[in-house]
């Protein structure tokens, strides 16, 4: 009854299954497992996250250059850096509490001369933001990588006027200002007058952002196609077995005659000679 299996379509079929669902089965967990290290990341970036006045795993606030350069163990952890301040901008279509300002970004000049990008704070739309303090001054704020255009600072693009940026990167800042700039900048945790505190954001492949719920999402694709494959074959194998059954019981269909086929024509019946067409006796 089933010696259809042995066939070299059901061979075919058989060994596209075999190979398709540890195929699937490793995809959906190989996502999983993606999704899982989002997981961890995320977890870690958050127990990371320092407190008023400590860097991670609540220790003080280290000198900048030691936490150069930013990388996941050391995005959002405090740094200090000393110098006076300099040219200030704004980055426009910054977002904060559902409102949407501007970051005001000043450039702190360094002992060694280099420029550092400080956010001072969030100025809402409108506003003014306030002068930054004249003098030599002491900065600490939580540590972040320049921004680049897949992430907020898309807003460069679109051309800005003068005084503002799209961006907080060196990239974005060198041509802007004399000398270097790090490619890096500190986000205050006390913001002046006037100005909002800017929170830290998480590390780039830190976060549960879209990305993260994307491998979520494609580890049930995976596991549906396993369902999928399984379905569609048994689907087959019952067809298959009923038809073989119909055909060992006699029950197939006998095949009908083709449409159009000629059907044999039948001889035309010869009749006899009427007596009229007969010749006359002598």
């Amino acid at each position: 009854m089933y010696r259809f299996l042995t066939t070299p379509r059901w061979w075919g079929i058989n060994i596209f299954v075999l190979l398709a669902i540890p195929f699937c089965i490793f995809m959906g967990t190989w996502q999983l497992g993606r999704f899982e290290d989002r997981v961890d990341s995320h977890q870690e970036a958050e127990a990371r996250r320092p407190g008023p006045d400590a860097g991670a795993g609540g220790t003080k606030a280290a000198p900048l250059d030691e936490l150069l350069p930013v990388t996941k163990e050391t995005s959002g952890r405090h740094a200090t850096a000393s110098g006076r301040y300099g040219e200030q901008f704004l980055v426009p279509g910054r977002e904060l509490d559902g409102r949407t300002g501007s970051y005001v970004l000043t450039l702190l000049r360094t002992d060694g001369g280099k420029a550092l990008p400080v956010v001072r704070g969030w100025l809402p739309e409108g506003g003014r933001p306030p002068l930054p303090p004249a003098g030599e001054v002491t900065v600490t704020g939580a540590l972040q990588a320049s921004e680049n255009s897949g992430t907020k600072g898309v807003h460069a693009a679109g051309g800005l006027p003068e005084g503002q940026v799209g961006m907080i990167s060196a990239a974005s800042l060198v041509n802007l200002v004399p000398g270097d700039v790090y490619d890096a900048w500190v986000t205050l945790t006390d913001a002046p007058s006037g100005l909002t505190p800017v929170p830290a954001a998480a590390a780039e492949g830190t976060g549960l952002d879209l990305k993260a719920f994307q491998n979520l999402g494609y580890t049930g694709e995976w596991f549906a196609f396993v369902g999928f494959v399984l379905f569609m074959w048994f689907r087959l194998f019952r067809r298959e077995a009923e038809a073989a059954r119909d055909a060992a019981l006699g029950l197939a269909p006998e095949p009908s005659p083709a449409a159009g086929a000629r059907q044999p024509s039948r001889a035309p019946d010869t009749q006899e000679p009427s007596a009229a067409a007969q010749p006359s006796q002598p």
